[in-house]
């Protein structure tokens, strides 16, 4: 739907107005393109001595072929090394860095600060002042205006080499939509970089849930742009919708309800006999079914923990059957959670916990599954589509307002989120839960 505020304020009478009454000016975001560059425009960087990213990052910024700013100007991103900040004294070098840059940063440009997860850290005078970046970058992200985003990228020491794809998308518009979040890049993931990273998912099959509509079909054209060969399922009263889908990818339909007895069997069954197997699994499906607690009927609780959560589950358990595992080694589980399981929601009991559930399934099977798969989530925010435009006016334009870019994410937020943990660079992401929600007050 469209925010029509948006357009109003980007007129010269509407942006004259808004200007007059202090109200806020939606910019418009920079989403990708293929073809694009990693960096729209110059990157500055900085840093105090010691810190063990710099060069890399350096020399990874210099091979995607990004100008490394000097003096003045107006850089794409300010990307700071925060490794060699080891006592709360040196966080000054933090505000010398920003405070004398962040006020030139261009439109829809990066905040990126690079630091230690805190908890890996023995020395306490270095834990705190680590543990420190977190606020610092939430509180910047929503500082920045323009459609400017934040992010803070806690690296582990020996995953040095594995920053590529988590710079990739936190300095390029495909995180057009994230701010204010935290990535864990680990040491001990299984990376391979693609040959072709604008399609880096060429020979891979992915499973897309919930793919004849909404984000759903959006996140099977975007894998599909990236190369893989798309399954997409749905329930036999979308069979129309879904083929559509499949048939404008190049990919192939499943008419499947997930909450069937026996449905984790047909279809490991379906992936095994047509694909040999599957790479990328993308728990999309998702129902609501709101009623405030004392309202709501068992039969409402039931359907939305069953086909949001439990089906989750058994499909998992399925696929990854050690007997006879059907996502192949290196493979990728994604699934879409909600701000909502993180924050609540009033009439949402059974979709939040159903959303938090998933968040949980993410923590507890990330580190257990061995032979390079990673397990990850998105937790979207507002986001335009047929579900969000039915909502009432004044509480769609406050999904809308109450962050930190002002305005509502596309379908394509989320897809991009999906295809960059879907990447075999991504490797050293695992059990990560990603808000795409353009830094929401909600749960912040």
């Amino acid at each position: 739907m469209a925010d029509r505020y948006q357009k109003f304020t980007a007129s010269a009478p509407g942006g004259f107005l808004a200007k007059r009454l202090g109200l806020p000016r939606p910019e418009p975001l920079r989403r990708h393109k293929p073809g694009d560059q990693v960096a729209a425009g110059p990157v500055a960087l900085g840093g105090p001595d010691g810190g063990r990213l710099g060069k890399p990052v350096r020399e990874l910024l210099e091979s995607l072929g990004a100008e490394i700013a000097g003096e003045g100007g107006r850089p794409h991103a300010l990307v700071f090394d925060a490794t060699g900040i080891t006592s709360s004294d040196k966080l000054v070098e933090l505000h010398s860095f920003f405070h004398a840059r962040i006020r030139s940063l261009a439109p829809c440009g990066r905040l990126v600060v690079l630091g230690t997860p805190p908890e890996l850290i023995t020395d306490v005078r270095e834990a705190v002042a680590q543990r420190a970046l977190e606020g610092f970058v939430r509180s910047a992200g929503k500082e920045l205006r323009r459609g400017a985003t934040a992010h803070l990228l806690l690296v582990e020491p020996g995953a040095e080499g594995s920053l590529e794809s988590v710079l990739r998308f936190a300095l390029s518009a495909r995180s057009a939509y994230v701010s204010g979040q935290v990535l864990r890049i680990g040491a001990g993931g299984t990376v391979t970089a693609p040959a072709d990273w604008e399609r880096p998912l060429d020979g891979k099959t992915a499973l897309v849930t919930g793919a004849s509509r909404g984000i759903g079909a959006v996140v099977a054209e975007t894998l599909a742009r990236d190369g893989a060969q798309v399954v997409c399922l749905d329930i036999p009263a979308q069979a129309a919708e879904l083929k559509a889908v499949a048939d404008r990818i190049g990919g192939t339909a499943l008419e499947l309800d997930i909450t069937e007895a026996a449905a984790d069997s047909r279809l490991a069954g379906h992936l095994s006999a047509h694909h040999g197997g599957v790479d990328i699994v993308v728990h999309n499906a998702g129902i609501t079914r709101d009623k405030t607690l004392g309202r709501m009927d068992a039969a409402r609780w039931e359907s939305v923990i069953n086909v949001n959560l439990a089906a989750v589950e058994r499909i998992n358990a399925r696929l990854l059957d050690g007997d006879a595992p059907v996502l192949r080694d290196g493979g990728r589980i994604i699934c879409t959670s909600s701000i909502s399981g993180i924050a609540g929601n009033v009439g949402q009991t059974n979709y939040a916990a159903s959303k938090a559930g998933l968040i949980g399934l993410v923590q507890a099977q990330a580190p257990l599954v061995g032979r390079g798969i990673t397990v990850n989530a998105i937790a979207p925010g507002f986001i335009e589509t047929q579900m969000t435009a039915a909502v009432p006016l004044f509480i769609r334009e406050a999904g809308r307002r109450m962050n930190s870019v002002n305005q509502g994410g596309q379908p394509v937020d989320v897809a991009e989120a999906v295809a960059f943990f879907a990447s075999p660079g991504s490797g050293a992401v695992n059990g990560q839960v990603l808000r795409v929600c353009g830094q929401a007050l909600l749960g912040a």
